[in-house]
């Protein structure tokens, strides 16, 4: 593997545990140590550069009645104990995803606000006015807060990208969020359906359900695949262990769970890498059958550094 200046800089910032900074006195004793914050994680497929931005994470109550809303009580507390997390509470984490062709800067989807955007970028080394195209894989607050903030719109030098079924959704249903974010962009837009390109190597892949309109990217470079799946699948091992359970945010269920049985099966039937929306950061791994009842998420480790 050839390593870049720019990753070679950037390296101490995406090992995947945080790094600490120490001072040591003339004694030789060390002062207490400060972690420095992970923001980012940057990898390499083909000639594209990934990298994987936590813009926040939020801490989650009763979880069941977001990711298992026709599961049982007691299945859900067995599928969380067999998987060694609680069954009463969750951290769901929000994860926009960079990709550098090398010619252009794209951002997929925004974040919650246009500070945690700006700051997880600035953490992986680019500004809001790096970013040459915006694409947007459906409407929710949580991917389309960071397009605009106090100082108005945060990324003044791009284009915009976004499914025409979703966009024409959410653009008749009086939604305040889309009518303040997303429909003042409208002429800087372009808009596309299944199978559309972003640019060459970047795909639409249509994963309705979740929304209308909702839709991942599959991304191709130098024969290796990797699928931004977005909202596709929202936890690890509820949705993705169980892709029948009902998720409160699915707009259609029925269609939604068929999406994650479509997605997932390709991925791992194809061994294509995925990321997540709201994988646990870094939001990156692999998707194969070793669970009984659906999916196992299995976490990047070195694979494509």
């Amino acid at each position: 593997m050839t390593i870049t200046r720019r990753q070679a800089l950037l390296t101490g910032a995406t090992l995947p545990i945080a790094s600490f900074a120490m001072n040591a006195s003339a004694a030789g004793h060390a002062t207490s140590p400060e972690p420095t914050p992970i923001t980012h994680r940057t990898f390499n497929l083909g000639e594209f550069e990934v990298t994987t931005l936590l813009a926040g994470s939020r801490p989650m109550d009763n979880p069941q009645g977001t990711f298992g809303m026709n599961a049982s009580a007691e299945e859900f507390e067995a599928a969380s104990a067999e998987n060694f997390i609680p069954a009463d509470r969750s951290v769901n984490f929000f994860t926009p995803t960079v990709v550098n062709t090398g010619s252009e800067v794209i951002l997929f989807d925004t974040g919650l606000s246009a500070d945690g955007i700006t700051s997880a970028l600035a953490g992986a080394g680019y500004s809001a006015d790096d970013i040459t195209h915006v694409v947007l894989t459906h409407m929710h607050g949580d991917h389309i807060g960071g397009l605009s903030g106090d100082a108005g719109v945060t990324f003044a030098n791009a284009a915009y990208v976004t499914g025409q079924v979703e966009y024409d959704h959410w653009a008749a249903a009086g939604n305040d969020g889309f009518d303040a974010k997303v429909r003042p962009l409208a002429e800087k837009m372009t808009f596309l359906g299944d199978g559309g390109s972003v640019r060459s190597g970047i795909t639409a892949v249509a994963a309705h359900g979740h929304t209308p309109g909702h839709m991942g990217y599959m991304l191709e470079s130098n024969g290796s695949q990797l699928l931004l799946m977005a909202d596709t699948t929202n936890h690890y091992v509820w949705s993705l262990q169980h892709p029948e359970w009902e998720v409160r945010f699915d707009m259609d269920k029925t269609a939604a769970a068929e999406t994650r049985k479509r997605i997932l099966g390709m991925a791992a039937a194809d061994r294509i890498p995925v990321v997540g929306y709201h994988m646990p950061f870094p939001g990156l791994g692999y998707i194969d059958t070793r669970s009984e009842n659906g999916f196992h998420f299995v976490p990047h480790s070195y694979q494509l550094l």
